[in-house]
């Protein structure tokens, strides 16, 4: 799915007017896992920095030790913090008395918002003391349907095909697409702080691997789905 992350960024990176060929971003990737999209991330050329964290000490060792392989990944490019989102702040340069705290161009969030048991309380602290204004925050995440259920639940958890253990996804807690876009803009605390967000279904095809969904069918409400939504500045 890696692939379909970078080319879902740029689409939003397209449409936005401030996106220059001499523009440099900061991202932060948060629940990095070993740094598949964060090394990844680094190496594109219109990256100034990319900072991953997750919580998982055995996970950032894993992805730093594989960083090491590479010289130019050596921080500030690539820097990895095992920590969780509400603790990063202390880990970050820190600011003047009277600055914000360091924010990012670009926050990633991907495969993560599914297990989160409390995700408004999770993406307001995210967005509003990590995101730039004017900044980007992209997801991917796993819609409520009956269809994900049977995709994720009942055949990935099953013994016989072992594709993620029993218990990984709790189904509850996956959120449907127009429920994020109503977070994100019929909630009052957010009314006039995110432009149009952007919204992509992806679906794994068996010997071929992750592709977008046909646009236009509401597909993106049946399985995985990529979010993108910048804050107005």
């Amino acid at each position: 799915m890696n692939p379909l992350r970078h080319d879902f960024i740029t689409e939003c990176l397209s449409t936005d007017p401030s996106n220059t060929i001499s523009k440099k971003y900061e991202y932060l990737d948060i629940g990095c896992g070993g740094g598949i999209f964060a090394e990844s991330a680094a190496r594109r050329p219109h990256t100034s920095s990319v900072t991953a964290i997750d919580p998982t000490p055995e996970v950032i060792a894993i992805a730093r030790e594989h960083a090491r392989n590479d010289p130019s990944l050596s921080p500030p490019k690539l820097t990895y913090i095992n920590t969780s989102i509400e603790n990063l702040s202390t880990h970050l340069p820190p600011s003047p008395s009277s600055s914000p705290p360091h924010q990012f161009d670009i926050i990633t969030l991907f495969e993560v918002l599914e297990h989160i048991t409390h995700p408004s309380p999770f993406l307001t602290h995210i967005l509003s003391t990590h995101l730039k204004p004017g900044g980007w925050f992209i997801c991917s995440t796993i819609s409520r349907h009956p269809m994900s259920f049977l995709t994720t639940k009942l055949i990935a958890e099953m013994p016989v095909f072992g594709l993620v253990p029993p218990g990984t996804h709790t189904w509850s807690q996956y959120i449907k697409p127009e429920e994020l876009q109503n977070w994100f803009y019929e909630r009052e605390e957010n009314k006039g702080t995110f432009e149009a967000g952007r919204c992509k279904g992806v679906m794994y095809v068996p010997g071929v691997g992750w592709k977008w969904t046909p646009e236009g069918w509401g597909l993106e409400g049946w399985g995985n789905y990529f979010w993108g939504v910048k804050k107005v500045g």
